[in-house]
């Protein structure tokens, strides 16, 4: 009859150092996604908070964008109609048009702040530029604060708007199209109020994450259970029978 041997652990040292050094890396990678997931959470969160919160009293005063992000606003001015922007290449349901920035200079202010009054469809070509005038020009806004629109790929030159008005740009630098005004722009953008008259088609969101919460969760998941699996497959072929 064959004798019953006891079992020892003889992993090898090679496996040993590979477990040493890719265990930390992939709970490192694990934690990483977790915290991730926090952050997003936060975000969305503080968007939500933000909104449901009473509208400020917007002024020419320096505002903190990240402090005013979300944040519904009112601010008394007076619209400068001559001097618009059109944001190009906006699409919305598969129409090519535009998103209008309307420069909004604040009472008792030197300061301007660009309105987004919505998108438009583009007419035949980019030469037949649509009708954005506005019937009334001393107003009170109210909208979401936000930043302008960002783009994936950031062409050369396309944040330098067109000649004549409104001017077509791209890519909104405030710096750039604060020296075309000739006056001071706040380093953000108020989403006009959907209730308001004298806007396009206002669809706005807010930002949402391109990875939600839930995707840094299950991409954790993976990484502890791929650590789990690499140390169960260690163990298992360390154990070996002493006969």
């Amino acid at each position: 009859m064959r004798k019953a041997s006891w079992t020892v652990f003889k992993p090898g040292w090679l496996p040993t150092l590979g477990v040493v050094l890719i265990v930390p890396l992939l709970l490192s990678l694990g934690f990483w996604q977790l915290d991730r997931a926090d952050e997003k959470q936060a975000l969305i969160d503080r968007q939500k908070a933000r909104q449901m919160e009473p509208p400020v009293q917007l002024s020419g005063d320096y505002q903190d964008p990240e402090e005013l992000r979300y944040r519904n606003v009112a601010v008394r001015g007076r619209y400068d109609t001559e001097h618009q922007f059109l944001i190009d290449n906006q699409v919305v349901d598969g129409a090519v048009g535009f998103y209008v920035l309307t420069p909004l200079r604040i009472d008792h202010s030197r300061k301007v702040v660009l309105v987004d009054r919505g998108w438009i469809p583009m007419g035949r070509d980019r030469a037949d530029l649509p009708d954005i005038s506005l019937r009334v020009t001393d107003v009170e806004v109210t909208g979401m604060v936000d930043h302008f629109p960002a783009v994936g790929y950031r062409l050369q030159g396309a944040d330098i708007p067109t000649d004549g008005w409104p001017a077509i740009v791209q890519v909104v630098d405030e710096t750039i199209l604060s020296d075309r005004l000739g006056c001071p722009l706040l380093p953000f953008q108020i989403l006009l109020d959907p209730q308001r008259e004298e806007g396009y088609l206002r669809q706005w969101k807010t930002a949402v994450p391109r990875m939600t919460p839930e995707k840094h969760m299950g991409y954790a998941f993976q990484w502890f259970a791929l650590t789990t699996v690499l140390v169960l497959f260690y163990l298992w072929r360390g154990f070996k029978s002493d006969e």
